[in-house]
């Protein structure tokens, strides 16, 4: 176990506070900035704004532990909500913005949200019509008078931009409301409000097959920002390039707080991952870190603009979400300037980060290993089979307890129970060694969760979506490798009797209600699968299939 060497100033503290007291620190310092919007915000007008957000939440009636979604890219709003929500003691339940209607209705039920606030389209996704497609009768209510028989607990609709349809609450009205509400009741609701409580929901996928809201407290997100940001050595005088989605813990965590522990300035490019903005970005407003997954650094590195940048300011920042190939991790060094990247491993039932390289460790263990646990964190490696904890270079499942662990799977109590252990061991289903010197290295997953450009897809989960298929009889989901994003997702179907569903049938029939990096890149129609004598079926011997059938065995040892 690694001990923090004194108390972080954050602990005990909610998001909200730290936000209050970084503001009163450096009020007039760089604190959110979007270049392409031409608008940025001092910390001192962030504390504001988030304040007036936080009145209008109220003005709402939103009470101290309702569930509050906001389903949007990276726009200014999704800031403030995320700190108004946690100043009103709301818990911020954060929907990927690739959801379409099934997955969004999913969500709304499952984690009985109170109050949805969304954007109004971006590129192919329409997201007015895609809520109308999961709640067709809301065109029949008024705003904040909800009254939804499939989601009854539903009672506002607020639209972050644009024109609202019927039954949705503009931003502007919204926000105005908070001059029905007085400063003194904002601030009597605040001391009501504990370091503990839950304070945020992120969904991910899980052995349900569908995805599992993991409950995370203001202490579980403040240290985990604390200790990332830590490990990269941020001052108040670093500015941050966050160009991963905030609906992610990498965006609204290591990005969003572990600035503001700070006191570090968050530079948003775009409101979605765009190489020439992140680039533009990071040149023009002197940024010291960058955060990215390896196919947003490569997007970068290899951008015709690229070698004619004055990235000069770089120093630090993380890459996380999949192995990164050393000649990758070199050319971020090299030609980047960020001499002094991290690697960071976890996953958002850990709040995120278990593991972490630190700024001078050398390039070889930035990319043979995940680093070291960071402080006040448990981690140990155990025998998948028996629990036996396991010494140094054995295999076994990675294990972690600490400050870091979630409460708990919304509303899924024996989930929740397979994952946390008596001992309150989070099991992480990922396959680990123990070096020596006290660093890890991932092997594998224990689970055969598919990670896709830093996407976590879990198969089950488009498999019992394509059963609803009509002409699918059976079906098996495996990753298979990809050199542009790690894995990509082969399908396996047997048709029934006289279908004649294609190939391209099937992609669209998912295009249609699954995100889109859920859509299977390969679809193979077979009239039975590799199976075991009691008839389970044996994914691996689909998987090498595939990868010898697509002469993918470079990419997969690349």
């Amino acid at each position: 176990m690694t001990a923090a060497a004194s108390k972080p100033w954050v602990d005990g503290l909610t998001i909200g506070q730290v936000l209050r007291e970084t503001a009163r620190r450096t009020p007039d310092a760089d604190a959110l900035i979007f270049p392409q919007l031409g608008r940025r915000w001092t910390y001192a007008e962030l504390d504001a704004e988030v304040d007036r957000v936080a009145r209008g939440l109220m003005a709402l009636g939103i009470e101290r532990g309702k569930h509050v979604a906001v389903w949007s890219t990276n726009w200014p709003q999704w800031v403030m909500l995320q700190f108004a929500t946690a100043r009103i003691g709301a818990v911020l339940v954060t929907i990927n913005p690739a959801y379409r209607a099934f997955e969004l209705g999913y969500v709304l039920k499952q984690a009985d949200i109170d109050t949805l606030l969304l954007l109004d389209q971006f590129r192919g996704s329409d997201y007015f019509a895609l809520l109308n497609e999961a709640a067709p009768e809301l065109a029949e209510n008024s705003p904040g008078q909800l009254q939804l028989a499939e989601f009854p607990r539903l009672r506002h609709v607020v639209a972050i931009r644009g024109e609202p349809p019927a039954g949705v609450c503009s931003w502007d009205t919204f926000v105005n409301g908070a001059d029905d509400v007085a400063d003194q009741i904002l601030t009597e609701r605040e001391k009501t409000l504990d370091a503990g409580e839950a304070i945020n929901i992120q969904f991910t996928s899980g052995t349900t097959g569908f995805p599992k809201g993991a409950t995370l407290t203001h202490r579980n997100l403040l240290l985990n920002a604390y200790y990332i940001s830590e490990c990269q050595e941020f001052s108040d005088q670093d500015r941050v390039c966050i160009p991963v989605p905030f609906y992610h813990c990498f965006g609204c965590v290591l990005g969003v707080l572990g600035a503001v522990v700070r006191g570090a300035a968050m530079i948003i490019p775009a409101e979605h991952f765009d190489p020439v903005a992140t680039l533009e970005a990071i040149e023009q407003e002197r940024a010291t870190a960058i955060y990215g997954v390896p196919t947003m650094f490569i997007a970068q590195l290899d951008h015709p603009s690229m070698p004619s940048r004055d990235l000069t300011s770089l120093r630090t920042g993380i890459m996380a979400g999949s192995p990164c190939p050393i000649e990758v991790m070199q050319r971020v060094v090299d030609d980047m300037g960020a001499r002094e990247i991290t690697i960071a491993y976890g996953l958002t039932e850990a709040s995120p980060v278990i593991t972490q390289t630190r700024t001078d460790d050398p390039l070889d263990l930035r990319v043979k290993t995940v680093g070291r646990p960071i402080p006040g964190l448990e981690v140990k490696v155990v025998d998948p089979a028996t629990g036996d904890e396991l010494g140094d270079d054995e295999q076994g499942e990675l294990c972690t307890r600490g400050h870091a662990v979630m409460l708990g799977y919304y509303n899924m109590p024996e989930a929740t129970a397979a994952a946390i252990d008596d001992d309150e061991w989070l099991h992480t289903g990922d396959l680990a060694v123990r070096m020596p010197n006290g660093y890890y290295r991932i092997t594998g997953r224990i689970k055969d969760m598919v990670c896709r450009g830093g996407e976590n897809i879990y198969p089950r989960e488009i498999e019992e979506f394509l059963y609803t298929h009509p002409d699918v009889q059976d079906v098996a989901v495996v990753g298979v490798p990809d050199p542009k994003y790690v894995e990509e997702l082969a399908a396996w179907i047997t048709l029934r009797r006289d279908a004649e569903a294609t190939e391209q049938d099937i992609r669209d029939y998912c295009r249609a209600s699954l995100a889109h990096y859920k859509v299977p890149r390969y679809v193979k129609f077979v009239t039975e699968f590799p199976q075991t004598v009691t008839g389970k079926i044996q994914k691996f011997k689909i998987r090498e299939a595939m990868i010898a059938e697509l002469g993918l065995d470079e990419a997969e040892t690349a």
